[in-house]
């Protein structure tokens, strides 16, 4: 039944979302938006649910606009796989211009993600632990410097750029000719105007007399971003995603030290030595993403299959076999257990790579059916519980813990999420400065919210929620008194336990009967007499103390009762699961 739920996807899938460093905006200094960002986490949830075999799900996101769509829907949903490539952060005031650190987010992201290996290490020299060469790197940088990705728009290009369009190029090249014709002209202006402008600014002796100073340059330049916004305005909205596409194919020179300005020898394009080290096919003629995304989900890779396996097991057991999961390198830690975590490979290939059928083997086992206590004697042994005698006790995650506020007082929006209310192109004028700042608010499960670069959900914030900057592997769960203010004086709590308290008066006659649905909604187990009765007391005291500040009589129970479950929702029975 879980496994079949649409909402299994959204669990599931989040914890895909962390690793990709996913987020609704582009990381440059502005942190321009990037609206259709959402389509790549729609399809991951979706991928989840139906559950697309594992190493499809990987040439899908590496390759999947260069694999063959046996229908027009499939076509499109394999090139908005491709985001996960797009997403990788921008840089700087200028991002096109340092798209050398972008390549550099993808190689460390793939590496890690896929392989559970730090390659990036090894952009400034060989790597110092794992074997991995700078060359390795740059086989890599390759492949990626061929390909072309979308831009997000920045402080000095405020717009969208290179995104692919679902509908064929001709037909996009029709309806916005006119639009493109309009611009062009301003275009043109405000080219010679960045060269004057450069010349401005070199100009050291003695300024001609026909010159314009650099304050009237910019004013200029200013007046015509500003005629091109109502152009950019009129423009229709047509279906398009931030997704990447073949570049120029040709290989990557090594960059010495790290410095794309000190260019050392060419490298071919190809696979980690250390994986098989697969050159290119002579007959290929793409950037090599294809050959990338094969090398990859070849069930002959030693790490693939290991690297997901375990992810599957840290979710469930709150740590993997292998403790570091996105470092299965030296510097990594050791598996506790390594025959299982072969067997585990083993099984999830034969399986046809089903994440479904790896949880069903994992959760129907004896080990993952524990319970949270065990025996004195164990826990004197292996303290660490490292041989797994009993179930992790854990904290509700930042999105689980929200997700039950909304379901419990019944306000829980299910229907999964679309694009988000970003303002138009059109009035786009974000600067470092002034970067993209907001909060959208909704009631819909929280892989839903939109997440910043450069800043944090102030929720998600709160709860140790992913670092949407770079891969989070595992999240920290922290114990801060912000925590237990924010559950006990939020307006959301305070909302969601005055909607559960309303509720509770309307379906539910007398007082014992209310409580005893509030523990049983709350915490998943009927109130002992104990409880009901230091429930019945509190709400008595409560009621006196809000008559002497001057509360109205028909709000006194309910604002009492909501007062009682805001220290239910508050207990460490239910944030924490045993």
């Amino acid at each position: 039944r879980l496994l079949a739920s649409a909402h299994y996807g959204e669990r599931w899938g989040r914890h895909w979302l962390d690793l990709v460093r996913y987020a609704d905006s582009a990381g440059d200094s502005a942190d321009y938006p990037v609206p259709q960002a959402y389509l790549y986490r729609n399809y991951v949830i979706n991928s989840f649910n139906k559950d697309k075999p594992y190493d499809q799900f990987i040439r899908e996101q590496i390759a999947g606009d260069l694999l063959p769509g046996q229908t027009e829907a499939q076509r499109w949903e394999r090139v908005v796989a491709t985001g996960y490539l797009a997403i990788a952060r921008r840089f700087s005031v200028r991002p096109e211009r340092n798209m050398h650190l972008t390549i550099e987010d993808t190689i460390d992201n793939v590496g890690k993600s896929f392989l559970g290996l730090s390659v990036r290490c090894a952009r400034c020299h060989n790597h110092k632990y794992d074997p991995i060469s700078s060359k390795d790197y740059y086989a890599l940088y390759g492949v990626f410097d061929s390909t072309r990705y979308p831009f997000a728009g920045s402080e000095n290009i405020q717009e969208q750029q290179d995104l692919i369009s679902r509908l064929p190029q001709s037909k996009v090249d029709v309806i916005l000719k006119p639009f493109r014709a309009e611009l062009r002209a301003l275009d043109e202006q405000m080219k010679e105007l960045e060269e004057e402008r450069k010349t401005a600014l070199a100009q050291t002796g003695e300024r001609p007399a026909t010159a314009r100073t650099l304050d009237e340059i910019k004013a200029e330049i200013k007046k015509l971003k500003k005629l091109r916004k109502p152009i950019l305005a009129k423009m229709p909205d047509l279906e398009m995603t931030f997704a990447v596409t073949e570049g120029t194919p040709h290989n990557a020179r090594v960059q010495i030290r790290g410095d794309p300005k000190k260019l050392g020898e060419e490298v071919p394009r190809r696979f980690l030595q250390i994986l098989g080290g697969q050159d290119l096919p002579s007959w290929a003629r793409g950037s090599g993403r294809l050959q990338l995304a094969e090398w990859l989900s070849d069930r002959q890779n030693p790490l693939t299959a290991r690297v997901m396996v375990n992810r599957i097991w840290q979710h469930h057991f709150g740590k993997g076999i292998v403790a570091t999961p996105s470092n299965f390198g030296r510097r990594g830690a050791a598996p506790t257990h390594p025959q299982l975590l072969d067997y585990l490979a083993l099984q999830f290939m034969e399986s046809g790579w089903s994440i479904k059928a790896m949880h069903r083997r994992i959760m129907l086992s004896q080990t993952y059916q524990l319970a949270s206590n065990g025996d004195a004697r164990n826990a004197r042994a292996d303290a660490d519980n490292k041989l797994l005698w009993k179930f992790n006790r854990r904290r509700l995650d930042a999105e689980a813990i929200r997700d039950s506020l909304l379901m419990i007082s019944g306000e829980l929006d299910t229907t999964m999420g679309e694009a988000h209310s970003f303002p138009h192109q059109g009035t786009w004028g974000f600067t470092q400065h002034k970067p993209f700042v907001d909060v959208y608010e909704t009631k819909r499960r929280s892989v839903y919210l939109m997440t910043q670069r450069i800043q944090k959900h102030p929720y998600l914030s709160i709860f140790d929620g992913a670092d949407n900057n770079s891969s989070t592997a595992g999240r920290l769960v922290t114990t801060t008194p912000i925590q237990a203010l924010f559950m006990m004086n939020s307006a959301f709590v305070h909302e969601r336990a005055d909607q559960l308290a309303r509720g509770l008066i309307a379906e539910v006659p007398e007082t014992p009967r209310r409580i005893d649905r509030a523990h049983r909604v709350a915490l998943g187990r009927p109130a002992r007499p104990e409880e009901l009765r230091k429930a019945e007391h509190y709400l008595k005291q409560a009621r006196k103390k809000l008559a002497a500040a001057g509360t109205p009589v028909s709000e006194l129970y309910p604002q009492a009762l909501a007062s009682y479950l805001r220290a239910l929702l508050s207990s460490n029975e239910f944030l924490f699961v045993d």
